[in-house]
């Protein structure tokens, strides 16, 4: 069924544009409290937010929407989206918000859900909770001394510093490493750096002053080039780009070369699989992750199990068939051992305790395989279905043929964003460039 509000993570749209405004984000208060309202004891919900100035708007607007039914509220002021989940289990919550549009500019936002467990919603929750939100909410309200309070709890970040240190491995810390982060002016800005200065390391960091403009500006995982050169600059031994709500993580090493998600699963896998902590026989990624990511796997005896795009899947198939690591090449990391969903700062932590313990370069330690020439191009469209036009079907169906059973091509349309991804991989660069430039060439003609 299709979903009116929730896309592939939350609602994300630009603020007080058509999707999402305070009349919106109040409804969703009220329906998701509803639908959380439990038991006989006091309701609690924890709200998080990234940097951006629309999050005072929308933040305010949850909050009178869960007061209205019945819950009481959190404020947990800038905080992970890791954090978020985390917290909803740590203060035994009834529901978990984050609001963030993640990697996205400052003038888009938007609205994540977790249940008391810390994991996102089901598509089936979400759709409950869409048909809540589009009906009278009238027989929901709470009355008199029903309705909830709103606190800000103060002690959040301090929660959150001391169990992503946990994560670290007993007996190591980060002493002696020079470590450039880039928190790219969001939600990790103060949490970040204190957890890894505390751990031992001399950190520089950079994309830590946000404004409520600058979010992802230059700066953080989609922007890789900023945390390259401080590393560079100050000859540190590894430099670590969070994106705007932290919850994923792009690795460079002490020459400026970028770590993508890809290679940082398989150090993970390998490390894990030695100190016999890897669960499930391998590790989950999506359709975007690299041919030579699976085929390194493959000799080292474990197996890549794929999903669509986005963690919520990656995650799902964890659960389902029992793996303990996944993510994406994006640099969603998702180590089910620490935590319900990616984790930038947790995932980076990992990280480090290899740097720690085999005392290499970063160089040498994430570069396990060889890409399999890849290439990404995103169509931006305006309205319709591009991907069901026969021109474009018959696009895709000649480049798979073209590419045969040794490459792999995939057009999807992206669930955050108006814009059609196309991906082509296989040993023959030339040929990938090819069939993805006919295929963008197709979407385009009809876009």
């Amino acid at each position: 069924m299709a979903r009116k509000y929730f896309g592939t993570d939350g609602i994300r749209g630009l603020a007080n544009g058509d999707k999402l405004t305070p009349e919106l984000a109040l409804k969703v208060g009220m329906a998701a409290g509803a639908k959380f309202v439990r038991g006989d004891h006091r309701n609690r919900v924890v709200i998080g937010k990234d940097t951006r100035r629309s999050g005072y708007m929308i933040e305010s607007a949850l909050g009178a929407g869960f007061t209205a039914v019945g819950m009481d509220v959190y404020f947990l002021g800038p905080m992970p989206t890791p954090a978020v989940a985390m917290l909803t289990r740590s203060l035994r919550a009834d529901l978990g918000v984050m609001i963030s549009a993640s990697h996205n500019p400052f003038d888009d936002n938007g609205i994540k859900l977790f249940r008391p467990d810390g994991y996102k919603l089901s598509d089936e929750l979400e759709l409950e909770i869409e048909a809540l939100i589009d009906s009278d909410m009238t027989r929901h309200l709470a009355k008199g001394r029903d309705i909830g309070r709103a606190h800000r709890d103060e002690e959040a970040r301090t929660r959150y510093i001391e169990y992503a240190k946990r994560t670290l491995p007993r007996g190591v810390d980060l002493s002696g490493l020079r470590v450039v982060l880039d928190c790219a002016n969001g939600a990790a800005y103060k949490v970040a750096p204190i957890a890894l200065w505390e751990l031992g390391a001399e950190v520089f960091t950079i994309g830590a002053e946000p404004d409520g403009f600058n979010i992802n500006h230059k700066v953080g995982s989609t922007a890789p080039e900023a945390v390259a050169a401080k590393v560079k600059e100050v000859r540190a031994d590894i430099g670590i780009a969070l994106d705007g709500d932290a919850d994923r993580v792009i690795i460079v090493d002490e020459k400026g070369h970028v770590v993508d998600g890809d290679q940082f699963m398989a150090v993970i896998a390998e490390s894990w699989m030695q100190r016999e902590m890897l669960l499930g026989g391998g590790i989950v990624a999506t359709i975007m992750s690299n041919l030579g990511l699976e085929r390194h796997l493959s000799k080292l005896g474990l197996t890549l199990e794929r999903t669509q795009v986005g963690d919520r899947y990656v995650l799902e198939a964890m659960r389902a068939k029992g793996f303990n690591v996944g993510g994406e090449q994006s640099g969603h990391i998702i180590l089910s051992d620490f935590t319900t969903t990616g984790d930038g700062l947790v995932a980076a932590l990992q990280l480090l305790a290899v740097l720690k313990q085999m005392e290499r370069p970063v160089s040498d330690i994430c570069r396990r395989f060889e890409k399999v020439p890849q290439l990404l191009r995103s169509v931006k469209f305006k309205s319709g279905k591009p991907l069901e036009h026969k021109q474009v079907i018959q696009a895709i169906a000649d480049g798979q043929a073209m590419l045969g059973s040794g490459g792999r091509l995939v057009v999807r349309a992206s669930g955050t964003e108006p814009v059609i991804r196309v991906m082509g991989e296989a040993d023959d660069a030339g040929l990938v460039e090819t069939v993805v430039g006919q295929v963008e060439a197709a979407i385009k003609q009809v876009a």
